[in-house]
């Protein structure tokens, strides 16, 4: 697809004499869930060697959803082991793409769509924008490099405000990223309470699987076999088929640990 020129429900412009490359996700109506035709317009789009005018490149969405993840009937069914999903391949080639990349959030972003934002270098959001994962919640569990990813992400953005800027920063700026919650005194138990709930409401083989990804070490294919079967039990589960049904269902999933 030529820039300037609209694939599907994928639109790229370029301006500022061709230093600004926009990428536009333009399925508002589906809340921007990412089909198995935007990832190849998308992958493709970030694996192109840019031009020589080109400078950085803005990720945005129509709507007041930036990306609601991967379509959920369109979910890759494939082999973890054997080869990586659209979603991997696309936050390969955002990660690696020689430029910087800067994603724009009107609205939340979601699953995918997080995963998504996580490998871009900057990000400019509205305040009330939200952003996470609901994978755990469906008794599914991310490609294991994404997940890594996002620890790496959140790590970096914390280091750079505390080295790089240099001041003290009170717990509650910091709660996104190093505390769960900072509440008075009074309502410690209560948000204990709170997220010992939501906790015991995810799928328990995916909080495995997460648990056991964030502690491996640094990726190397033949020590993480314990680690690729742990995932791959999450993904062919029954919890996993339940927790998708569930939510095309708009329904609470009712998880059995196998």
């Amino acid at each position: 697809m030529s820039v300037g020129e609209r694939a599907g429900d994928v639109r790229i412009a370029v301006g500022d004499g061709g230093a600004v490359r926009t990428i536009t996700l333009c399925r508002p109506e589906k809340r921007n869930a990412l089909t198995h035709e935007m990832f190849s317009t998308l992958t493709d789009a970030f694996t192109r060697e840019p031009k020589s005018q080109e400078r950085v490149t803005v990720l945005r969405a129509e709507g007041p959803v930036f990306c609601s993840g991967v379509d959920l009937r369109q979910r890759s069914e494939g082999s973890l082991e054997e080869s990586r999903s659209p979603l991997e391949l696309l936050c390969s080639a955002v990660w690696r793409y020689p430029l910087p990349v800067v994603a724009v959030l009107s609205g939340a972003a979601i699953g995918g769509g997080f995963m998504l934002v996580a490998h871009c270098d900057f990000v400019v959001a509205v305040e009330d924008a939200k952003v996470g994962n609901s994978a755990v919640q469906l008794g599914l569990v991310p490609p294991w490099p994404l997940s890594r990813q996002v620890e790496t992400a959140a790590r970096s953005a914390l280091a750079r405000r505390l080295l790089l800027m240099g001041d003290l920063e009170p717990a509650t700026r910091l709660g996104a990223v190093m505390i769960t919650a900072a509440v008075p005194a009074e309502v410690v138990e209560g948000e204990l309470d709170r997220l010992l709930k939501r906790l015991t409401q995810n799928a328990p083989l995916s909080m495995r699987a997460i648990k056991a990804t964030l502690n491996a070490e640094l990726y190397v294919p033949a020590s993480h076999r314990e680690v690729v079967a742990l995932i791959h039990r999450a993904q062919e589960s029954d919890d996993s088929k339940e927790g998708v049904l569930a939510r095309r269902e708009r329904r609470e999933p009712r998880f059995l640990g196998r």
